[in-house]
């Protein structure tokens, strides 16, 4: 099978990836034995010492110096060490690779299974919320909050043999592909001999009673200093990001609030497909399902005559505006708590009402009006969590 250029000109270059093969040994110490997934800046891979397995996270050679990742891991390790390792997944061990893309920095961690995306909602969601209330407590916030950085812990692996966790070197049962070839018959310096497919840990996931997750992938930054541009997924977005880019410590309150809307429902509250006018669709779906935007930030849209009369009622839904010689397009508005009750969660008439109270109480327009992640875990609905079982309680106190 041959791979487009392009392919790897985006993830195999100078700068970027570093090529690994199953069976590759890093630091002299870490033999990688199966891949757990990649990222925009890293893949991790699942590698073995003689103390235990460990992931082992590559990053792009781009990256360089001292990663914010590395200096808020450490921060939590000075601060708060027995804390940060119940919420945090765990640093082990740190060092720099060179390769034929350049020199990476390594960081070993403690292995996880999966992410959140297919698990039991409710303790997942107080899990996260607690992790996330140890880092706003202590002046940090997470930056990515999203299913896909919170990771089930796994059961105890380090007796597991090894050939258990191997992947196969197997192109036909599609664990790698087939070797790389470039399209013009040279061979290439730069990608490794073949592309491995993430296989995660779940054989090895503690899903049963008791499961435990906890926040990954640390992009994160401290309040004192917070970034231009957070990366937070664009449907997690609060509304004074999009608008203003402005950066405040409730925007992981927000993601949250759309999280518990994903997860009860098994549906994203704003699905935003990428496309240059994404942030018009975002703002429309954001005022149909929450109501009006404020006049401080609705005066920041610039296009939002494409949308809405001087009087701001809306006549088009057509992102862009309507075309020379079309009609304005209008389409059905639903509110969070009818497109909620449409998606139809398992959960009585009762409970339902206080999911809805609370992603409302949540996704204020206003960020100094929004909870903190400790007011939202005093929620009822929150301590009715148990998060030993992932069970409901009632009249917990």
């Amino acid at each position: 099978m041959k791979i487009q250029n392009y392919y790897l000109t985006l993830d195999y270059r100078p700068g970027g990836y570093h090529p690994v093969a199953l069976g590759d040994v890093f630091n002299c110490q870490y033999k990688v034995i199966r891949k757990l997934g990649e990222g925009s800046y890293s893949t991790v891979w699942l590698a073995r010492d003689l103390n235990g397995y460990v992931a082992l996270k590559i990053l792009v050679s781009a990256i360089s110096g001292s990663t914010t990742e590395l200096r808020i891991l450490r921060h939590i390790t000075e601060v708060a060490l027995v804390e940060g390792i119940r919420y945090i997944t765990r640093l082990l061990d740190k060092f720099e690779h060179r390769g034929p893309n350049g020199v990476h920095k390594c960081l070993v961690f403690e292995p996880m299974g999966p992410s959140v995306n297919t698990m039991m909602a409710k303790s997942i969601l107080k899990q996260s919320l607690q992790a996330l209330a140890f880092l706003h407590e202590n002046g940090i916030a997470h930056g990515d909050f999203q299913p896909g950085n919170i990771l089930f812990t796994l059961n105890n692996i380090d007796s597991t043999p090894e050939d258990l966790l191997q992947q196969e070197e197997d192109a036909q049962g599609r664990s790698i592909s087939p070797p790389i070839q470039r399209l013009d018959g040279k061979q290439d310096k730069w990608a490794p001999r073949y592309l491995c497919v993430a296989q995660p840990l779940v054989p090895f996931t503690c899903n049963a009673e008791g499961f435990k997750v906890k926040l990954s992938d640390m992009g994160a930054y401290f309040f004192t200093d917070p970034p231009d541009k957070p990366v937070t997924p664009v449907g997690l977005r609060a509304p004074e990001l999009i608008l203003t880019g402005a950066v405040n410590n409730t925007l992981d309150v927000w993601s949250f609030g759309c999280i518990v809307f994903e997860l009860i429902t098994g549906q994203p509250l704003f699905c935003i497909p990428y496309s240059e006018m994404e942030d018009d669709d975002h703002l429309l779906s954001l005022t149909a399902q929450l109501g009006a935007l404020p006049n401080e930030l609705f005066k920041h849209w610039t296009t939002s005559s494409l949308y809405f009369t001087p009087e701001r009622k809306l006549f088009n839904c057509q992102l862009g505006g309507v075309a020379p010689g079309q009609e304005p397009l209008m389409l059905e508005q639903a509110s969070m708590e009818e497109s909620f009750d449409r998606a139809g969660p398992d959960l009585d008439e009762e409970e339902a009402h206080k999911v809805k109270a609370l992603i409302r109480w949540i996704l204020h327009y206003d960020p100094a009006k929004r909870p903190s992640p400790a007011e939202i875990l005093s929620d009822p609905w929150f301590c009715e969590i148990d998060v030993e079982t992932g069970s409901s309680k009632v009249n917990v106190v």
